[in-house]
């Protein structure tokens, strides 16, 4: 299986990652998917800006999409920046361990040379070099990104919020 991983992250209480998983053969699908949850007037969703409603039906759409996801959890870890390296190292150990073809990362530019530096340097270390390829882009621009975000999002809001992505999660990676 070809995939490539979208992520976004969410920092309320310390940093938590949701990298959401994509097969090759199923990218066009599911971003039309993506496409069709967005109201009129609407460059992108977001979940802190969505209405409980609007969340219920985000999640469920994902629940019966082929996506799936991991959830990388550094809150244990106090210095930002040791976090966010420790979860992209970890991230693409991972990825690389599972042969995926694609990492993008969504674009926060205070991040983004910080980040490539880490990538650059991990993609090497783990040997993927030339065959995994990492973009950061902004969210309105790739609809797979706003999977990564609502899946942050109810991860870090417990209860009900978590019970609705449950089902996508693969695993938890606590790292720290």
């Amino acid at each position: 299986m070809t995939a490539h991983v979208f992520v976004d992250e969410t920092k309320q209480r310390g940093l938590v990652v949701a990298a959401v998983t994509v097969r090759s053969q199923d990218l066009t699908a599911t971003r039309t998917l993506m496409r069709e949850l967005l109201l009129k007037g609407q460059e992108r969703l977001h979940f802190t800006k969505e209405s409980d409603s609007r969340r219920r039906r985000i999640a469920a759409t994902l629940r019966d999409s082929e996506v799936t996801a991991d959830i990388y959890d550094a809150r244990q870890v106090t210095d930002a920046r040791a976090a966010r390296r420790l979860v992209l190292d970890r991230l693409v150990d991972d990825l690389a361990a599972a042969d995926a073809a694609r990492l993008v990362v969504e674009r926060d530019d205070s991040l983004v040379v910080a980040d490539r530096r880490v990538l650059e340097a991990r993609v090497r270390v783990a040997g993927v070099d030339g065959r995994l390829r990492y973009d950061h882009l902004p969210p309105r621009s790739e609809p797979l990104l706003w999977a990564a975000d609502a899946v942050a999002w109810c991860w870090v809001h417990h209860g009900t919020w978590r019970s609705a992505v449950q089902p996508l999660v693969r695993r938890v990676i606590t790292l720290g």
